[in-house]
């Protein structure tokens, strides 16, 4: 029995022994060289202890909250964004930019949308599956006399 009490109070004594270690008492700064190196380098060891010192540890505060927030610019607000190289689309609809004769969601104008098996080309909803001026693709006609069937100018 003295043993094991013995034991347990050793154990106790390593666990007080390294939390007291793992805790940091204050930050150091810690200067690569000698101190002529860094008088020579111009270094000025005043700044470092007049700045704030931020602790190392992220524990107890998320990176998330320590961003600044990004500023969006919305075409509604600013309808030039649309027209910027590398823009989906030169015109505004809903707070974005799209391309109304080719959009589906937005084809002709803000709002109108093509039916599911239907394609928007030059902003008209239009049966790719069908149409002999737009057969399989936007701008895809079938030569006189075929007709477009599937998708494909004079199928079978």
């Amino acid at each position: 029995m003295k043993c094991l009490m013995v034991f347990l109070m050793l154990v106790m004594l390593m666990a007080l022994a390294t939390a007291l270690l793992a805790t940091p008492t204050e930050e150091e700064v810690f200067i690569d060289g000698d101190d002529e190196d860094a008088q020579t380098d111009n270094f000025d060891a005043s700044l470092l202890e007049s700045e704030e010192v931020l602790p190392a540890s992220l524990r107890g505060t998320g990176r998330f909250l320590a961003q600044t927030p990004r500023v969006t610019m919305t075409c509604n607000k600013y309808p030039r964004v649309c027209r910027a190289k590398g823009s989906p689309g030169p015109d505004c609809c809903k707070k974005k930019c799209v391309n109304v004769k080719t959009d589906r969601l937005n084809c002709g104008m803000c709002g109108k949308k093509c039916k599911y098996s239907e394609i928007c080309c030059k902003g008209a909803c239009v049966n790719p599956l069908s149409n002999k001026k737009h057969c399989g693709g936007c701008n895809i006609k079938c030569k006189k006399g075929s007709s477009c069937v599937y998708g494909m100018c004079s199928y079978a």
